[in-house]
């Protein structure tokens, strides 16, 4: 197994865990569903739970990973509002817990690079095209 293929499982493996989480323990999920988005701020959690578990599995699949390493980037960025109301949510919390919600922010940018490494990892190996 290169060393592409380690990243990439990891890649998924995380956002398996992730997608589990929502629906293992969805509250903390639901606090962070901004305001503005219609519905249920449960069925937000749920159906990004959904879209993690799926990125998830294609990013494991060599035959699908470009395709979901992109969308796992799209994904990391779509949750970013996310990320903007905790932060916003916990600026009164104690100072190490305000630390995490405003560290979230720049840490988005890490995960959207480390998913366009993949599928750029994987158009190498597949010998795919470029969009």
């Amino acid at each position: 197994m290169t060393a592409d293929d380690r990243s990439a499982h990891a890649l998924a493996r995380l956002l398996a865990g992730m997608g589990t989480l929502h629906f293992l323990a969805p509250k903390p999920f639901d606090a962070l569903v901004p305001r503005q988005l219609p519905g249920s701020p449960r069925t937000w959690t749920y159906a990004s739970g959904v879209a993690e578990l799926a990125v998830a599995a294609a990013v494991a699949l060599p035959r699908t990973r470009r395709a979901g390493a992109l969308a796992a980037a799209g994904l990391f960025a779509a949750v970013f509002p996310a990320n903007i109301k905790m932060a916003h949510d916990w600026r009164h919390r104690p100072a190490p817990l305000k630390a995490l919600a405003y560290a979230r922010l720049p840490g988005q940018l890490p995960l959207i690079g480390w998913a366009l490494h993949t599928a750029h990892a994987a158009r190498r190996t597949t010998g795919a095209p470029r969009p």
